[in-house]
């Protein structure tokens, strides 16, 4: 599998399972720039590595803008949701089980 070999969804965002076991897993997500209104406050840790485009996220009550090349991590029973994504947004994803 090509780690850039991907299309970009018309609205939404894609998730690929790249690697999984008992406490890590490891996704490729898509972006578009036309996405629906969802929270996440997930049981893991998350730590997120943008390597295309831009994205603005609430994490708890505060905006954070992510560009190419930044990273963040997002402590367990946060809650967070993606705002904005310019097209094509490409994100590096762990999820780690505390």
């Amino acid at each position: 599998m090509n780690f850039f070999d991907y299309e970009i969804p018309a609205e939404g965002e894609s998730f690929t399972t790249l690697f999984e076991s008992d406490r890590l897993t490891v996704g490729r997500i898509v972006s578009s720039d036309q996405l629906e209104a969802k929270h996440y406050c997930q049981e893991v840790d998350e730590w997120v590595l943008l390597l295309e485009g831009e994205a603005t996220l609430r994490i708890d009550t505060t905006l954070k803008t992510l560009n190419k090349g930044e990273s963040l991590h997002i402590p367990a029973h946060t809650p967070h949701e993606v705002l904005a994504t310019k097209k094509g947004t490409l994100w590096l994803a762990l999820y780690m089980k505390v």
